[in-house]
């Protein structure tokens, strides 16, 4: 337990003493160090809000856990409080090994300025400066570099957020030097065969099988958009008919449905990742689009549980990926209890990121360190590979041999291992329609619009 904790709350943009500005999180972990307090940033629109954790403890009775992500962002924003609300509910509980959990962050730029200088910048002041037992975070498209870091620091880190599959093959290659990286979100493949399995899915529901995709012209989706162009006829029998790359700044998707629409598609396939999944969905639904949205990937503040608001209701009938606690699914029994408990301590609905740091420092690390019964490197990794454990998102969480996340087969109904799930909008609720075993598990079923489609 905690012998003693307050909670500051500023709502200035500095805190006084020093000046220290509340949005760099570097200068904030060098006073964290000075004055051995745990300092939380946590940037808000139109403000910022400091959370300054007493403790009564020795720092030397701690265990250091790095947060490693873009802190400036929405996304690093929930990261990093899901992380803070696992740490707290772990030291309320006594801690792990009776240790009390020590969060600091380091903001990578990963997702608004992507600089390898930058990154290594911070990783290796989580490492060198604050001496952390652990780091969890993003890799972003370095992930050869930080494998390279971590392992002259001898220090385990756990990753999201990277789907290349190269990052974990590389531990099969050269194991005593990559063996302190595990990537615990799905890789390149993983996605990828969710992708496809999932039109095949939807195909045997509706029949429908003209498939059109738009991306964002982007690397990330582009490769996507490839490699079904290379598979989806040839190897599942789809008729595409439909492909476009728009800038990723698009706000105007008028011409892009109209082309669409002229191609015949019934099911189009998104992959834009950015804010502007807003009014792709409000031109989707605003012009009744004759197709069905499914699979692919949206951002969630467009298809995700804010989505109903920040659409007008407009998200109506759109399936995207989501992670159960952000669609509100109870997948499994720790699922609801964190989401409630994000919701009373931050406000608002969990996403992807703050499920999966939750579930990070919350069950999979200290399962792992409690096995291990020490925080001996070694000790603690070969624990980590013998993982199998209940989180929010999987019923039985296990890594590969190669550090990577052990993923289900969607068809198997006894494999619980993590699986891509898709969450349908219907009547403002979430439902999951794929896979199928847990839409039938549901007792759900998939809902076309109620405006003229091919369904008709």
């Amino acid at each position: 337990m905690l012998a003693e904790k307050v909670i500051t709350v500023f709502q200035t943009q500095t805190v006084t003493k020093g000046k220290i500005g509340l949005s760099n999180t570097r200068a904030l972990t060098k006073i964290q160090s000075i004055i051995l307090i745990v300092v939380i940033v946590v940037p808000l629109i139109g403000g910022s809000l400091a959370y300054i954790l007493l403790r009564e403890d020795k720092l030397s009775n701690t265990i250091k856990i790095g947060v490693f992500t873009d802190l400036d962002t929405e996304n690093g924003r929930t990261q990093w409080q899901g992380a803070m609300l696992a740490a707290e509910q772990l030291n309320d509980e006594g801690g792990i090994l009776g240790k009390q959990i020590e969060v600091i962050g380091e903001d990578n730029d990963a997702m608004s300025n992507p600089d390898p200088a930058l990154l290594n910048l911070a990783l290796t002041r989580l490492l060198s400066y604050h001496e952390v037992d652990f780091i969890i975070g993003l890799a972003a498209n370095q992930g050869f570099m930080v494998q390279d870091i971590v392992a002259e620091h001898e220090t385990i880190f756990l990753e999201f957020g990277s789907n290349e599959d190269e990052y974990t093959e590389r531990v099969l290659e050269d194991y005593d030097k990559c063996k302190y990286f595990f990537r615990v979100t799905f890789n390149a493949t993983s996605a990828f065969l969710g992708a496809t399995d999932s039109l095949v899915h939807l195909r045997e529901i509706t029949g429908f099988n003209k498939v059109g995709y738009i991306g964002e012209d982007l690397g990330w989706a582009t490769g996507i958009m490839d490699g079904l162009d290379a598979v989806l006829p040839e190897l599942y029998g789809f008729d595409v008919v439909y492909r476009s790359e728009c800038p990723f700044d698009t706000i105007d998707f008028t011409s892009y449905f109209v082309a669409a629409e002229a191609a015949g598609v019934e099911i189009l396939v998104p992959f834009i990742g950015g804010f502007n999944g807003i009014p792709f969905v409000k031109e989707y639904n605003d012009r009744q689009s004759p197709m069905v949205i499914f699979g692919g990937f949206l951002n969630s503040v467009a298809a995700g549980p804010k989505g109903w608001n920040n659409t007008d209701g407009k998200c109506e009938y759109v399936s995207n990926v989501l992670v159960p606690a952000e669609a509100g699914y109870p997948l499994t029994t720790k699922t609801l209890p964190a989401r409630n408990a994000y919701i009373d301590r931050w406000g608002e609905i969990p996403d992807w990121g703050s499920a999966v740091a939750y579930d990070l420092m919350r069950y999979i690390l200290p399962d792992a360190i409690e096995r291990a019964g020490t925080l001996d490197v070694d000790a603690v990794i070969q624990a980590l590979e013998t993982t199998s454990i209940e989180t929010t998102s999987a019923k039985d969480f296990v890594f590969t041999s190669s550090h990577d996340l052990m993923m289900a087969d969607p068809n198997n109904p006894d494999d619980d291992h993590s699986m891509v799930l898709l969450f349908q909008w219907v009547d403002e609720k979430q439902v999951p329609v794929y896979p199928k075993k847990i839409m039938d598990q549901a007792g759900v079923t998939y809902t076309n619009p109620d405006w003229s489609g091919p369904w008709d």
